[in-house]
């Protein structure tokens, strides 16, 4: 084989690796390894550095396990309904502010406008926050919905729109309408059923 394609192997796969040294995300960062563990590990054999080939061999099983337990625990979901003026809310918007921008940028806590106020927490911690308020027509518009970088795995969002939806329900709402805020968001929104809508926004139904 043409040495230059080795080496191009080789320069991939530690791309790879650096890349996940990168994801705020733990979950990221297990997928991310695991590719180039996997590289580095074929690169390994390939040229016959068969401690590399092991070692990388091993760290992508660790990494496949590692993602199993991710994918199969069995977590405990509550919500925290809290106070529009709580102070542990105001401290953790402001303590998190600049990660929060990313995803909505000119984000501005408006308590006036809190309807629906609560954390998630998963196992008794806390995973992330939401905001929404009432509007007429029976819709619930997300201020935020913001998930803290290790436990962003969808399953925040799976547990507000699906598991919370007879909740909302209940309480006269059909249906929840978010702003595409940014890239991500709009990916994640996607993800969790949402449609676009009109102006730009993106919404679903409770049903």
């Amino acid at each position: 084989m043409d040495i230059n394609i080795l080496q191009w192997i080789g320069y991939l796969a530690s791309g790879i690796i650096a890349l996940s040294m990168t994801m705020s995300s733990i979950l990221r960062f297990r997928w991310i390894n695991l590719a180039g563990a996997l590289t580095f590990s074929t690169y390994g054999f390939l040229i016959g550095a068969l401690p590399v080939g092991f070692l990388n061999a091993f760290i992508a099983c660790v990494d496949i396990y590692y993602l199993y337990t991710i994918y199969s625990k069995k977590e405990v979901f509550e919500i925290l309904e809290v106070r529009a003026d709580n102070r542990y809310l105001l401290r953790f918007l402001k303590f998190h502010d600049k990660d929060i921008q990313k995803f909505f940028p000119g984000f501005t806590y408006k308590p006036e406008l809190n309807t629906v106020s609560f954390f998630v927490l998963r196992d008794m911690a806390v995973a992330g926050i939401f905001l929404a308020h009432r509007e007429k027509d029976h819709c619930l518009v997300v201020g935020l919905d913001y998930v803290l970088p290790e436990y962003r795995d969808f399953k925040n969002g799976k547990f507000i729109y699906f598991r919370l939806n007879n909740r909302f329900i209940e309480e006269g709402y059909k249906k929840v309408i978010s702003e595409r805020n940014s890239e991500k968001y709009s990916t994640y929104l996607r993800r969790l059923g949402f449609k676009p809508g009109p102006e730009g926004l993106y919404e679903k139904s409770f049903a």
